[in-house]
């Protein structure tokens, strides 16, 4: 991932208190959000605040917050989920950094209508096309995405620690939601994967050797293990090629592979295989799930291996095991 921004310059609160983005950022970070997620907020809040007139949010409140998400839904003819993210932004900002909380339910905004896309899922065949279509460390990745049902930052942001070959399991910390699960680690990977660590290896040793080495580490781990962030068990399972600035602490570190990469090469991938559809990484997932309920296995095992916190969600994939159009036979088949 190709950091972008430097920290901001701190200021002296004894004589100037800090800035409203400034407490921002201090205090996603105290709750350890995402880098990403961070800077969507931001621009969340600075939308915000543009759109009336540059007002202090302290001034303005549930009213001002209504017109904004109705403006998204109106007149910028956002996505639900877009405007759910928006929302999620400002009352992240209400209620943590100028403590005057509002609530979901205070806000009566004209809301963005709720897509029902069913997800797109490759068959057998066509995942089989797709993976040959890869190579290297892609082809890898790809196989761990359908293998093992994970999102793309889940695998991405894999520690060394993480991959546990004695027990064919792989621990995804932090999943959506900020919950820990276990998933499967399929035996032909095993080899595969063993062999990308020993180049890995190497590399962290080349970056120790020339003074780096030292991985970012989430929460306050680094202070309580000083050693850690140099460890192996700690590093990426898929580095990047370059070191780049961690803009939380300016240091020089070498962070995961950016998923832009992995979705690009999916996608020319999927034009090399003669794939008729939309394929990204998360079809990789979508087609995991779909194949094991295909396969026989229940519905509540995969939700487990999916991470899925309400089984309502997992069930969008039975519509797979539905023949033709909601199981009915067509009259010309008669």
């Amino acid at each position: 991932m190709g950091y972008r921004h430097l920290p901001l310059a701190r200021t002296d609160s004894a004589t100037k208190p800090p800035k409203l983005l400034d407490r921002f950022r201090d205090t996603r970070r105290v709750k350890h959000y995402a880098y990403r997620t961070e800077e969507t907020y931001l621009q969340w809040i600075r939308r915000f605040i543009i759109f009336h007139g540059k007002r202090h949010p302290k001034d303005i409140g549930a009213p001002e917050v209504e017109a904004f998400l109705t403006h998204l839904a109106v007149v910028g003819n956002v996505s639900a989920s877009t405007q759910n993210q928006a929302l999620s932004a400002l009352l992240f900002l209400y209620r943590h950094v100028l403590k005057q909380p509002l609530t979901d339910d205070a806000i009566d905004s004209v809301r963005a209508r709720q897509s029902k896309h069913l997800p797109t899922v490759l068959s057998v065949d066509e995942t089989r096309r797709l993976l040959q279509c890869l190579s290297g460390t892609h082809q890898l990745l790809a196989k761990l995405l359908y293998g093992s049902g994970l999102r793309v930052k889940e695998a991405l942001r894999l520690r060394v620690k993480d991959i546990d070959f004695a027990q064919t399991q792989i621990v995804v910390r932090d999943a959506k939601g900020n919950r820990d699960r276990l998933t499967i680690l399929p035996d032909s990977l095993t080899e595969l994967l063993q062999a990308h660590l020993v180049q890995v290896k190497q590399l962290h040793a080349d970056d120790l050797a020339q003074g780096f080495g030292a991985v970012y580490l989430p929460h306050a781990l680094a202070r309580k293990y000083p050693n850690a962030p140099q460890a192996w068990i700690w590093q990426y399972a898929f580095p990047a090629k370059r070191r780049t600035i961690d803009p939380r602490s300016n240091e020089v570190r070498r962070h995961h592979l950016d998923d832009s990469v992995l979705q690009r090469s999916l996608k020319t991938a999927a034009r090399q295989a003669e794939i008729p559809k939309r394929v990204s990484c998360h079809t990789l997932r979508h087609s995991f799930a779909t194949h094991l309920l295909q396969t026989g296995y229940d519905i509540r095992t995969v939700q487990e291996l999916l991470g899925h916190k309400d089984v309502k969600t997992t069930m969008i994939y039975t519509h797979v095991l539905n023949r033709g159009g909601m199981g009915v036979r067509s009259p010309l088949d008669l």
